[in-house]
């Protein structure tokens, strides 16, 4: 549960609660469901959701009382992935518990909360009364299209449901990806190839095609990875040695480089003076 997070996109990660339900292929290899077996803290599937302690509640306010010097220093806001080890808009979570976390991203309005989900059928009946015709200023709302299906039946609430920044999470990649000129359109696209045990294939060209999407819809672009080397094009098309490949491109987990370039980029939100810390 660490709260500094490696994750590229993401300064922090927060978890109100631990425990998910498995529900849909981009599941099948879940570093979080690994992890409770690993830990023992939560049983996964349908198993009660675990509420982390108090002390651990306290982070996020602590992250923003340090935001004028972490904006100062980097130039930014600080961004708050949440979940990474459960999904906020789960049925199966204490509503008590959510109400309690919106309640924390209220009091804490220099941070950015990326809230992920591959629920995204229950945002609209699990947001606050105050959510508004905007959204939370500080909220971005993602759900997760692991290939072409997932995208299809969830991109809808794209259009239904206001948020500051909407953004797509095309990883794990485990089958190719387009957006086309009538479908609804996120702000942000976050690509990525799985990584570990069991990984599946992510062929080079689905990250080059969505890339070329992005660009051509006005939708800022982020590969994370390529998961593994074996998806890595200079490995997958070029042939080249792996010892070769290490040393070239060193950009998370399988290399990250995109045709020698590093796509990483982050959808711009406008603040108002008081949000700017």
């Amino acid at each position: 549960m660490a709260m500094n997070s490696t994750i590229e996109w993401t300064d922090h990660t927060f978890n109100p609660w631990t425990g998910c339900t498995n529900i849909s292929p981009g599941c099948d290899n879940c570093y979080a469901e690994a992890w409770s077996k690993r830990s023992g803290h939560v049983k996964w599937g349908n198993s009660p959701r675990k509420r982390t302690t108090e002390s651990y509640w306290r982070a996020p306010v602590i992250w923003q009382s340090k935001a004028t010097q972490f904006h100062a220093q980097n130039g930014r806001r600080q961004r708050v992935f949440c979940a990474s080890l459960a999904d906020v808009f789960d049925n199966q979570a204490d509503p008590r518990w959510r109400s309690d976390l919106f309640t924390i991203i209220r009091e804490t309005p220099s941070l950015d909360w990326q809230l992920l989900t591959k629920r995204p059928q229950n945002i609209g009946k699990m947001l606050p009364d105050d959510w508004g015709a905007a959204g939370y200023p500080n909220v971005w709302l993602g759900f997760t299209a692991e290939d072409q299906v997932r995208f299809e039946q969830r991109k809808r609430f794209l259009r239904e449901i206001p948020a500051a920044i909407w953004f797509v999470s095309y990883e794990p990649a485990i089958g190719p990806l387009r957006i086309g000129g009538d479908d609804p359109k996120p702000d942000w696209l976050i690509s990525g190839g799985e990584s570990g045990h069991g990984a599946r294939h992510m062929a080079s060209q689905w990250a080059r095609d969505i890339i070329a999407d992005c660009k051509k819809f006005g939708i800022a672009a982020f590969h994370k990875q390529w998961g593994s080397y074996s998806n890595n094009p200079l490995i997958q098309e070029l042939k080249m040695p792996l010892a070769d490949v290490k040393v070239l491109d060193t950009f998370g987990k399988g290399g990250g480089l995109v045709d020698g370039q590093l796509v990483r980029e982050f959808p711009i939100r406008r603040y108002s003076a008081e949000d700017a810390a």
